[in-house]
């Protein structure tokens, strides 16, 4: 990535405050908190369509150095993913339960869409990095997977019974746009299950600019519980039902741990360097570093 391909944001996206406190900085990027509502983001970045094409191309999957940018094999996890998903489920139920139409919003190789097709959805994805879009059409032979972003999907509006959006807002250059397209798709009376990083939990704090969700090429917003909120209600409009820590995280590996703990020091890799061979074995890690939010549109069976 070039340095002088990147762009410097103006503003904060939620409240289009100009001013912020700088937490700190990694050359090229900066990680600034917003001085009105205390968003936190990175500038510069690159624009919305260099970001597509450079960051999330095939190597996002399948990357030499995960912890600064994308999955180390993505599709050789799919098993820990889809037992994540699983166990995530157990959140959306109570909210949300078949029959009825899901749509799953950055849905990578479709790894959520199988777990929703077991519990009886009728399922579609979209997917803006066609590398594993495609991957995602062979996994769900039938089911559709549009490739490109959300808002040029060609899904009927309030047409969708649930809505998922695990890991992604994020990702995305504008999250207020983002989610007034997601809540669009929902039929009144609807549900939104969204899933991200708290910057303002305690393991996030004690570990500063050292903390794992610090991948600035990709990761562009931190949200924190009030953020998420002000996004959800103040500007999508949607009636936060659950906001949770307690279905964060996910299966992961010995050898992923001995990957990701060289964020905090060198040392510690080398440590546990002979984990690096185990990459079948999974245990679950949750560190409440994550947010899980449950909405519903305003309609029949929602609020008014």
């Amino acid at each position: 990535m070039k340095a002088e391909a990147l762009r410097e944001v103006e503003a904060c996206a939620l409240c289009k405050c100009s001013g912020r406190r700088t937490l700190f900085r990694e050359e090229p990027f900066s990680v600034v908190r917003c001085a009105d509502c205390g968003l936190v983001y990175v500038t510069p970045r690159l624009p919305p369509g260099a970001l597509l094409e450079e960051v999330y191309d095939e190597s996002y999957w399948k990357s030499d150095s995960p912890k600064v940018r994308g999955y180390a094999d993505y599709s050789a996890e799919r098993d820990f993913y889809e037992r994540t998903f699983r166990i995530r489920m157990r959140f959306v139920r109570p909210f949300a339960s078949p029959p009825g139409r899901c749509l799953d919003v950055g849905c990578a190789a479709g790894y959520f869409l199988s777990v929703a097709k077991e519990e009886g959805w009728e399922c579609a994805g979209v997917e803006p990095s066609r590398p594993i879009a495609e991957e995602a059409r062979k996994n769900l032979p039938g089911t559709e997977i549009f490739t490109g972003l959300l808002e040029e999907a060609p899904f009927e509006k309030e047409s969708f019974d649930l809505v998922t959006l695990w890991d992604v807002v994020e990702h995305t250059p504008d999250p207020v746009s983002f989610l007034a397209a997601a809540a669009a798709m929902l039929k009144p009376g609807g549900v939104l299950i969204l899933e991200t990083q708290n910057v303002d939990s305690l393991f996030a704090r004690i570990l500063g600019r050292k903390w794992q969700h610090f991948k600035h090429s990709e990761h562009l917003y931190h949200f924190s519980p009030y953020t998420l909120r002000r996004l959800l209600e103040k500007e999508t409009g949607l009636s936060i039902l659950s906001m949770t820590g307690r279905f964060g995280g996910k299966l992961v590996s010995p050898a992923f741990v001995a990957e990701r703990v060289g964020r905090i020091h060198p040392a510690l890799s080398w440590i546990l360097s002979p984990l690096a061979g185990f990459r079948k074995t999974a245990f679950y890690v949750n560190l409440f570093d994550e947010l899980v939010a449950a909405c519903r549109k305003p309609g029949p069976g929602g609020t008014e």
